[in-house]
């Protein structure tokens, strides 16, 4: 039996793409996984499987089920537990509502245009990792210097969750 984190792009933001978490846990419930638990309102499922997973068919489940179409980003355990482990900005981010891990479902674009310059973000962080990018916001993540098309611009999908949730979620995967 393997654990996986699925996190989903862009719902219950507002009044937009609103799935109740009742019906997202009866959706995967329905594809046979087992010990399905939502975090929030913002598209956060802890759930077993014993079949392999695969973000598209969940993405086409959900929308079958739900209506609403999002993107899902899918990490197992270890990866998940992997880029909470290599934030470089861990040190930096004293308060976890104000930093954001932002989950890959692929390498990125590196040569992406449109990233302000470090210099720019000052006194932000943004650094990009493997399969994750961090980025540390003091003055607030609605003040933040980087555009929102720079993440939609990085040729993967991109879903961000800060730090307090990302803990939460690493809480729920170590409860059996």
């Amino acid at each position: 039996m393997n654990r996986y984190v699925a996190l989903l792009r862009g719902i219950n933001v507002g009044t937009a793409k609103s799935i109740a978490m009742a019906d997202l846990r009866a959706c995967f419930e329905a594809l046979g996984h087992e010990n399905v638990r939502t975090l929030l309102r913002s598209g956060n499922v802890v759930f077993d499987s014993s079949d392999v997973v695969d973000a598209r068919s969940l993405e086409a489940a959900i929308a079958a089920a739900t209506g609403v179409s999002a993107p899902v980003v899918l990490v197992d355990d270890a990866r998940f537990r992997e880029i909470v482990a290599a934030n470089p900005l861990a040190s930096v981010s004293v308060d976890p509502s104000r930093a954001l891990v932002y989950f890959l479902d692929g390498p990125a674009d590196d040569t992406v245009r449109g990233r302000p310059s470090d210099t720019d973000l000052l006194p932000e962080r943004l650094v990009a990792g493997p399969h994750a990018i961090y980025q540390w916001c003091p003055n607030g993540i609605s003040e933040s210097k980087v555009p929102a098309k720079y993440f939609l611009s990085l040729g993967v999908t991109a879903t961000g969750r800060n730090l307090r949730t990302v803990e939460k979620i690493v809480a729920l995967l170590d409860t059996p």
